[in-house]
């Protein structure tokens, strides 16, 4: 499945943003090596590009037996995909940033990539939206403004909390299609007043 064209949100399709997260299901998942993930952080917050690590160190963790999961990571700021899954979407993530290679030494290539989400939108609604805890600037509740949406990109971020990764219900309406019961998408808010947001969209 090759997608054709940036905003595949078809017709009458309600806006919605997600939080997404390797699903509870049994298999291997990346744990990033911690100074280079300290670095992105610090990125992900100041932009700065001295503070970009050109490529991103992991390791397996989780029962060897197990299969490796393609969307493989937690962690809020740092979406990685299977190189599989990254080419098969490489048109529209493109809009959002660049990728950088995963580094995993028991690999011989690298089959995964970091996505780097690189654009910051002002978008949220603050008058709405819950106060950004001090220390990482995560939201309970977040309700954006439709009209500043950027619902032609598949991912970005917010001045508030520029540590996280929001996605489009489009982009991971796609993902869900390549990726099926491997991913758990929450979510965070919706024009659709009928669907309840996670409660903890940004938790463990």
């Amino acid at each position: 499945m090759a997608l054709t064209g940036p905003g595949v949100r078809t017709a009458g399709e309600r806006l919605a943003v997600y939080r997404l997260m390797p699903s509870m299901r049994r298999f291997r998942t990346l744990s990033l090596e911690e100074h280079a993930h300290r670095r992105l952080i610090r990125w992900l917050r100041t932009g700065a590009a001295e503070d970009l690590p050109e490529s991103l160190r992991a390791e397996w963790v989780g029962d060897p037996r197990l299969r490796r999961a393609e969307f493989p990571c937690g962690y809020p700021g740092a979406p990685v995909f299977s190189r599989r899954v990254a080419d098969l979407l490489a048109y529209d993530l493109k809009a959002a940033g660049r990728q950088l290679p995963v580094v995993v030494p028991e690999d011989a290539e690298s089959p995964y990539v970091l996505q780097l989400v690189e654009q910051v939108v002002d978008c949220v609604d603050t008058r709405r939206s819950a106060k950004p805890k001090k220390t990482t600037g995560q939201m309970k509740i977040t309700v954006f403004r439709p009209d500043a949406l950027p619902s032609h990109l598949p991912a970005f971020r917010v001045p508030e909390f520029p540590g996280g990764v929001h996605w489009n219900g489009w982009a991971v309406r796609c993902l869900t299609d390549l990726l099926g019961d491997d991913l758990e998408a929450r979510l965070i808010w919706s024009e659709d007043r009928n669907l309840a947001p996670h409660p903890a969209p940004w938790g463990f």
